[in-house]
């Protein structure tokens, strides 16, 4: 596509090789390369110039010896450059259908020049090639020797003919233009796949793995801060430190597993990645109490438990996020995390931990954020059909809220 769309060397090359270029590529006289199917059709459309020119030489009326000789040369010509019609189609139908305003046997080619003109070329082009010739039927009636009779039924034959050809040549070019067009809807809703699954993946990313770090920030800077703490609270920092390191190794390697599967070439379709088991709103407990271990005061209020996997794992990357943020940016702030709702309405959570901590936490250093989280959480709230607010409020708290859809009846695929 990118080879074909520019104005380089590799357009020229291909320029007969796929629709996108036959379609109304105006340019002439590129380097042909031929296709089996290619070579196929055009040495069809060769033996048919060359039927109709011997047609025309056996049904042809007796003319001077002169004129005969120069029809054969004429029409020999004309069938040899049949195999331009690729390079110079428009040149080869201009220049055949002012040959056969007078000759007969340049007829064949001319009908395989207006061919070729109206399936690869647009409207503008083809339409001033059929009127031409249609205006050099007048001539050829004309003046070659034949009865008033003889003149009407040729005039009528000819037209035809031309009309026909044109025809069946815009039929074909429309078809393919659709064909083409499909493909590339096709491609493009392929793109636009792999797009989503990209950013699918990337949230995924941010979500897990600021999670882990930020722990193993937060414990790192308890070390850092308490290097005379007991041994026993040592070693269970440092074993939350390993803990989260390993897990973290562990969903980067997985992501990147992914990541290889997709790539062309990266997985030969016999060993499929599964997908990663994915946390719902009964993982919601375990994430607080992970956070509780790790020195914050959460207290949680789990209102329904038996919302849909889908449903329960937006909700459930919600609240990560929205705890990793406050313990990057008030660490040493009691958080609150209340869900509620009702089948058939929302599903809603809210975050909230004193403003007067923000950024500040107990260790004395605060953790790096760009915002990319709480950006990342309303582009997931509006995917799922709900929306996201945050902010600080009066009362001196900053709030995160979320509301989710939660439909009467759920299907596996909602599920998923």
């Amino acid at each position: 596509m990118t080879q074909l769309r520019g104005d380089g060397a590799h357009a020229h090359e291909y320029r007969w090789a796929l629709p996108s270029v036959l379609l109304g590529d105006p340019r002439e006289g590129g380097r042909v390369r031929r296709s089996m199917r290619d070579w196929v059709v055009d040495i069809g459309l060769f033996l048919v110039a060359c039927g109709v020119t011997l047609m025309t030489l056996v049904e042809m009326r007796p003319v001077p010896e002169p004129l005969m000789a120069l029809e054969q040369v004429v029409g020999a010509l004309c069938c040899a450059a049949v195999w331009l019609r690729r390079r110079w189609p428009v040149g080869l139908a201009v220049v055949t259908t002012l040959l056969s305003s007078y000759l007969e046997m340049p007829g064949g080619a001319a009908v395989v020049g207006l061919f070729t003109v109206a399936v690869h070329r647009p409207f503008r082009i083809s339409g001033p090639v059929v009127l031409l010739n249609l205006v050099t039927l007048v001539p050829f009636v004309i003046l070659r020797p034949q009865t008033d009779l003889d003149r009407g039924w040729t005039a009528a034959l000819s037209v035809a003919i031309v009309l026909t050809v044109f025809a069946w040549g815009i039929v074909i070019r429309a078809r393919r233009q659709l064909v083409w067009s499909l493909r590339e809807r096709a491609d493009g809703a392929a793109e636009e796949a792999k797009r989503l699954e990209r950013e699918r993946i990337a949230r995924e990313m941010h979500d897990v793995l600021a999670h882990r770090i930020s722990m193993l920030s937060l414990h790192a800077g308890a070390l850092e801060f308490r290097p005379d703490a007991p041994a026993a609270e040592i070693a269970r920092a440092a074993g939350a430190i390993r803990t989260n390191a390993h897990l973290a190794l562990q969903d980067l390697r997985e992501v990147i597993g992914v990541l290889r599967h997709s790539a062309p070439g990266g997985n030969d379709g016999d060993d499929p990645v599964p997908d990663r088991p994915q946390p719902t709103l009964a993982d919601l407990p375990t994430l607080v109490e992970e956070c509780r271990q790790a020195g914050m005061d959460v207290r949680l209020d789990l209102g329904p438990g038996d919302a849909p996997e889908g449903l329960g794992r937006n909700l459930y990357r919600i609240v990560q996020e929205a705890l990793t943020n406050a313990r990057k940016h008030a660490g040493g702030a009691p958080v609150s995390v209340a869900v509620s709702g009702t089948r058939g309405g929302t599903l809603s959570v809210e975050v909230r931990n004193p403003l007067w901590a923000a950024g500040w936490n107990r260790h004395g250093m605060r953790l790096p954020g760009a915002g990319a989280g709480l950006i990342g959480l309303t582009e997931r709230a509006e995917l799922a059909g709900g929306r996201l607010e945050h902010g600080a409020t009066p009362e001196g708290e900053f709030v995160v809220r979320a509301w989710l859809p939660w439909p009467v009846e759920t299907t596996r695929e909602d599920d998923e």
